[in-house]
């Protein structure tokens, strides 16, 4: 009988192994949809929120979605001097093994839901896994805010061990801009270079503290990514909404586009809603953006004064920008 029940356990697993993986329905889960598939042991739930409080607790540690295993945001970005750059290939291979995660694994992204500019950070990393091969890919509409406001609980249970992988990040020319390509673009016109900062950034009134200049890509249009939701929400709209909103903003899905902002952060939203929420086939993101364009002596337009910029650089220095 022992020998029985245990072959039987034994083929149980390997069949369980030898399943597909489930394909996620949609690149946005609502939390209900999220916690229906928590149950599945394939399922990866990436935790990438940062920081720590007053006492150097985590918001991991604080509380987070049972089986979720923590990855900050901040292993997913460059260095302070220019933070849109990409993590070299092998490093992005050894954290995504150490996650547990292959070319075909469900993977769920949570961040803290508490506003668009959050959202922007779950975007970044959906497009860094899908660029590097990762095909299973969605976040979770609205962040762990969505989720606990749902009704849904947190616990504090230490991360869970999983399997390493042996996937290996190979990062697709498909979904990634380089500075050459951005300055062909420019010279070509054949492409919309989405600037997806706020106006501000845009008409060059004020900058990014890395950047060399203030202003925007020479022929860019400006669609703020905060346009996909609604007011104080981190949860991108409904479909049809989206939809309505990209006409009316007078984006062409039918034409190839690279998607920027200051450092490949809200540029990622844009990115995101087009490529993954509106099925957009040729769009990319220039993930070092401005900060790499106007240390780079690429073409502006909306450059301000000379006598502004130093006005600018006054307030940098006060802390008044």
């Amino acid at each position: 009988m022992r020998t029985t029940l245990h072959s039987w356990r034994w083929l149980t697993a390997l069949a369980i192994l030898l399943l597909p993986l489930a394909v996620l329905a949609s690149p946005l889960l609502a939390p209900d949809q999220l916690a229906q598939r928590l149950a599945d042991p394939a399922l990866r739930v990436i935790d990438i929120r940062d920081g720590k409080d007053e006492n150097g607790r985590t918001p991991y540690e604080l509380g987070h979605i049972a089986g979720s295993v923590p990855a900050p945001y901040s292993q997913w970005r460059g260095p302070s001097s220019n933070p849109g750059l990409l993590p070299a290939e092998e490093k992005l291979t050894s954290l995504v093994q150490t996650l547990g995660i292959g070319a075909e694994t469900p993977v769920v992204i949570a961040y803290a839901g508490n506003n668009s500019t959050d959202f922007g950070a779950a975007a970044r990393v959906y497009w860094t896994l899908k660029a590097g091969g990762v095909k299973n890919l969605a976040i979770l509409n609205g962040g762990i805010k969505a989720w606990t406001a749902g009704g849904q609980p947190l616990v504090t249970a230490a991360a869970p061990q999983v399997a390493k992988t042996d996937f290996v990040m190979r990062l697709d020319p498909r979904y990634v801009a380089t500075r050459d390509e951005v300055k062909q673009a420019v010279a070509s016109k054949q492409s919309t270079l989405l600037d997806a900062r706020p106006t501000r950034f845009f008409s060059g009134e004020t900058r990014h503290v890395a950047a060399a200049t203030p202003g925007t890509i020479a022929g860019a249009k400006n669609v703020d990514n905060a346009v996909w939701f609604a007011k104080g929400s981190a949860a991108v709209l409904d479909t049809p909404t989206v939809q309505k909103i990209a006409q009316d903003k007078g984006i062409d899905l039918t034409q190839p586009t690279v998607s920027f902002c200051n450092t490949g952060h809200w540029a990622a939203t844009n990115w995101f809603v087009l490529s993954e929420v509106l099925g957009q086939k040729d769009v990319k993101m220039y993930s070092e953006s401005i900060v790499d364009w106007s240390n780079n002596d690429g073409e502006m337009d909306n450059v301000p004064s000379r006598l502004y910029q130093f006005w600018l650089q006054i307030k940098e220095a006060t802390g008044n920008l």
